[in-house]
């Protein structure tokens, strides 16, 4: 885990050796007239297919190496790092969930997933929240609005959620309406 890798230039491919390769084969065509140019030319595509799939290998394996680098580099910060979300919390629900590592890595990796899906979450909620305002701003042209704080509502984080495929039905109170709060007895009455 303590290697680190050497970043090798990557070969030049593409459009370049398509070139040289067109290049080439109409120079040996010229020097020698008596190739066919379609068997030439079936050869030559041969090649070309060849080598391109070669140069890919060795592009996807380099890449391999710098993914590699990256994720241990990351790893190696996990340990550095302290998350919003505190570990033995992670470590609870991790727990409760059945999955037991004893690697802080892996818990803090948790961790910072669990914080970016919240703080996404709460962007989301933010600006549904602004949306509805400039709304009910619009509506009312006629009363200057001197408060300008957004008030987050328990419809935008549900529209927020939503978004993430989580449903969220929160329940009625008793001021929603009349009937609230009553057994389905007395509603009947």
């Amino acid at each position: 885990m303590g290697q680190t890798y050497k970043k090798r230039p990557k070969a030049k491919t593409g459009y370049l050796c398509r070139e040289a390769s067109r290049i080439s084969h109409s120079s040996r065509l010229l020097q020698n007239p008596s190739i066919h140019p379609s068997v030439d030319l079936e050869r030559e595509r041969e090649r070309e297919r060849m080598n391109s799939h070669h140069s890919q290998s060795q592009q996807s394996s380099e890449s391999r190496h710098d993914d590699d680098a990256a994720l241990t580099d990351f790893l190696a910060s996990l340990m550095e790092y302290t998350p919003t979300v505190p570990d033995e919390l992670v470590e609870h629900y991790l727990g409760k969930s059945g999955f037991q590592c004893p690697d802080v890595r892996l818990t803090r990796l948790v961790a910072v997933a669990t914080q970016k899906f919240v703080a996404d979450i709460a962007s989301d909620a933010l600006q549904h929240c602004r949306a509805r305002q400039t709304t009910v701003v619009k509506d009312k042209r006629d009363k200057q609005q001197k408060d300008k704080r957004l008030i987050l509502s328990m419809d935008d984080l549900s529209k927020a959620l939503r978004e993430y495929g989580v449903n969220v039905k929160h329940q009625e109170y008793f001021a929603d309406s009349p009937s609230a709060g009553l057994d389905t007895a007395s509603r009947d009455e």
